[in-house]
């Protein structure tokens, strides 16, 4: 049985970035108290935990007193800023640069459209760790929406200011901006703030599954974008599966010896973890 791995999947650069601040932090002897799911896998948050890393809400910064706090690569809104500060804690910014930079340019948008009573409206999924930053920069009075038919919240007659969520998709993002552009009567911006990096591997992974007659995907079940990816693996290859551990593997998904099986996995997904998948793909046959 031939089992390759994609060599374009596994973390991202802002994923990869975190992590290696968490690990030298542990090596350190620091305590180290994360705020929020480092990424959303569980296997890899497990095996941090297991080195000592414990995960908080923000509410919980304000009752430490020692350690060191990582900010994940979602990035997190001015109030976490300063709870660390108030509590004279060492803090490890690892904030995505791509997303520090779009939160940046969603603050000096919002500042100016305070001048002319305009909306800041932000594409992206309420709740989400990227958004509550992102929100966080407009004294949480952007705009969130979920769908196009979200737009219908807006007042055409005021400026407004179109932003997107790094992982959403680019042409639900055109597809919005086209229908609020359609329907204004201001003025009215919108900016492409995906991330490349992260929407790119759309293409490229439906174009690495449909090379295989298996494919396993491994990703987190809190992922966001481990379900796009495997939702485009699907749609390039129907015999694709889902898997968050090598235990949840099947023998019944590889029919013959002969095959030849694929394993990829998201953004958030740890190179480690598809190795090991990989390899208990291979003990079957």
């Amino acid at each position: 049985m031939k089992v390759v791995i994609d060599k374009y999947s596994g973390f991202c650069f802002g994923v990869q970035k975190a992590i290696e601040a968490a690990s030298l932090l542990l090596k350190s002897g620091e305590k180290v108290y994360c705020v929020g799911d480092i990424v959303h896998n569980e296997a890899e948050s497990k095996r941090l935990s297991s080195l000592g890393m414990s995960i908080i809400n923000s509410e919980k910064l304000n009752g430490l007193k020692d350690g060191a706090v990582l900010f994940r690569a979602h990035g997190e809104p001015p109030q976490s800023y300063q709870k660390v500060s108030n509590a004279g804690l060492q803090l490890k910014d690892a904030t995505c640069p791509v997303v520090l930079k779009l939160q940046q340019r969603i603050k000096k948008a919002y500042k100016k459209l305070q001048e002319s009573n305009g909306q800041l409206v932000i594409f992206g999924k309420k709740g989400h760790a990227e958004v509550i930053g992102l929100e966080g920069q407009t004294n949480n009075e952007a705009i969130v929406i979920e769908q196009l038919s979200d737009i219908e919240q807006l007042d055409f007659n005021r400026d407004i200011e179109l932003f997107a969520q790094t992982t959403k998709s680019p042409e639900l993002l055109k597809e919005i901006a086209a229908a609020i552009e359609d329907k204004t009567k201001a003025g009215f911006k919108w900016h492409n703030t995906t991330c490349k990096q992260v929407t790119g591997r759309v293409p490229r992974i439906k174009q690495f599954a449909i090379q295989y007659d298996v494919v396993v995907f491994v990703g987190g079940h809190k992922s966001s974008n481990a379900k796009v990816l495997f939702q485009a693996c699907k749609e390039a290859n129907a015999n694709s599966y889902f898997v968050s551990t090598p235990q949840e593997v099947k023998n019944k998904w590889f029919d013959n010896p002969n095959i030849s099986v694929g394993v990829c996995g998201a953004t958030s997904t740890p190179k480690w973890l598809m190795e090991e998948v990989a390899e208990s793909i291979r003990v079957l046959h």
